[in-house]
């Protein structure tokens, strides 16, 4: 065993100056001795540096130091995640409810009034001749029925009854709306795995340019400067790694709220390469404005807006209300009946007011349809060059990029190794390699996002409160739906 004095001395006699510590690695990571490894008869390995970090504590549970994707850990698929929000989204109820509600509307609506019983009792205890405290004049029971006219109920069940139409577009809308947000928050998990993986092998790059700057140092080919700079890549490359991390699991739990159950940390399994051809800007723009379930939801409204129409139109039309019973008269010493009906005079109020608004609510909802149609276009235009994009960059790390990188780092390592070019040259384009697949799971990941849009009619938010068929300001329900 040399000295300390001897090992401080280069092999030409001067002063040997160690080089810079090594960062410590995130959360206090333990292993990383700068001392002993670095000086020059010690040398570094990769062993030198290890990457798991130290437990954390969080309000007094400790934060697990194991990654999900290192563990054992169950292991679920797009079709595991929709079916599951499928039966626990609570919009998706939700929107089904409103069906319900409208159905049940319409039920009420079409009901025929009921009759009224009434009894008639007059001049009780008044005093006749013979009879200080006699029954009355009469005393009876009549029976009062409302005849609806002019189809009022049938127009009232029909008005209900489109109404529940529009609820089942929009059920539909809902349930695109959660599967859209599924989808893309699954390939957005999706991509952060691949990113850990890749932030991963980035590291271990980095590890391996630590150790030799280090070992250059050591043998007098390289400046303390080149080594600091070579202990702040490996320490962002460790940060890197975490953020990753600490994005999967951001991922992974938005895509868990928005199924509805509770999962622990899982992992996802997936293709992010697109399936199936490209679509073109005119294919995307007519499957929105032919098959939209917004804009289906908007023209059923206008239907059922028409029926408002009518239905306020014979609102005016006065109903029959007839009336009769049977009585004794005390004083006739008779059984006698009675009979009446009654009809509204329709002189002052024939709903004008109503009907005026029925009808600006339908050329309200007209113009409705056409400002649907064209924020889907514009919003289609927005997703659709944004997916184009993304496409057009992806293929070409694909086709030209990536293989290219592959290519370079695998020719620079077999010059290494026939001694034609020192080893940071290889690990530079090691690096540069990594960084194309990592930009290229970036592009992948907009791709799928925008693709899901675009197929999905523009579709998102799927835990936004399910929408009823009727915007505020419309005519609904009174005390009794008509």
């Amino acid at each position: 065993m040399k000295s300390h004095s001897e090992a401080m001395r280069s092999p030409i006699g001067r002063t040997f100056i160690p080089p810079p510590p090594v960062p410590s690695p995130p959360y206090g990571v333990q292993g990383l001795d700068p001392s002993g490894p670095l000086f020059p008869e010690e040398r570094i390995h990769g062993g030198d540096f290890p990457a798991a970090p130290a437990p954390v504590y969080v309000d007094g549970d400790r934060v697990p130091d194991t990654f999900a994707m290192e563990a054992e850990v169950q292991g679920y698929d797009l079709s595991d995640f929709l079916t599951l929000a499928a039966r626990n989204n609570p919009t998706i109820r939700q929107a089904r409810l409103q069906i319900s509600a409208q159905t049940a509307k319409a039920l009420q609506a079409g009901l025929y009034p009921n009759p009224t019983i009434n009894y008639i009792g007059e001049q009780i205890g008044v005093d006749v001749e013979g009879d200080k405290d006699s029954p009355g004049e009469f005393q009876g029971m009549t029976v009062r029925q409302r005849f609806v006219t002019a189809g009022k109920l049938k127009l009232s069940r029909e008005k209900y009854m489109r109404r529940a139409h529009v609820s089942e577009h929009l059920a539909m809308a809902q349930q695109f709306r959660v599967c859209n947000d599924v989808r893309i928050h699954f390939f957005r998990a999706l991509a952060a795995r691949e990113k850990v993986q890749l932030r991963k092998e980035l590291l271990k790059a980095a590890e391996d340019g630590a150790v030799t700057a280090r070992e250059l140092y050591n043998l007098g080919q390289a400046t303390r400067p080149a080594v600091r700079k070579s202990s702040i890549a490996l320490q962002r490359a460790r940060l890197d790694v975490l953020t990753a991390e600490n994005h999967y699991r951001e991922s992974f739990r938005r895509l868990v709220a928005i199924v509805g159950v509770d999962l622990t940390d899982g992992l996802v399994s997936g293709d992010l390469m697109p399936e199936g051809e490209p679509i073109s800007y005119r294919e995307a723009v007519s499957l929105v404005l032919s098959e939209s379930p917004e804009l289906a939801a908007a023209r059923a409204k206008l239907a059922a807006d028409r029926v408002t129409v009518r239905r306020e139109q014979v609102e005016w039309i006065p109903d029959i209300v007839a009336e009769g019973g049977a009585g004794y008269n005390f004083e006739a010493k008779e059984t006698t009946a009675a009979a009446g009906v009654s009809i509204e005079l329709p002189i002052f109020d024939r709903n004008q007011g109503t009907i005026r608004q029925a009808q600006l609510d339908l050329r309200r909802q007209q113009e409705e349809i056409r400002r649907t149609e064209l924020m889907l276009q514009q919003e289609m235009a927005n997703i659709y060059q944004q997916y184009l994009t993304a496409l057009q960059i992806a293929s070409e790390y694909d086709r030209v990029i990536i293989p290219e990188a592959k290519l370079a780092y695998q020719e620079l390592l077999q010059s290494y190794k026939a001694n034609r070019v020192d080893w940071p040259t290889v690990l530079d384009a090691q690096v540069e390699y990594f960084d194309s697949r990592l930009t290229r799971v970036q592009y992948l990941e907009q791709v799928r996002t925008n693709e899901v849009l675009i197929r999905g009619y523009l579709l998102h938010g799927g835990l936004m409160a399910a929408p009823g068929p009727t915007p505020p300001g419309h005519i609904d329900a009174v005390a009794k739906p008509r």
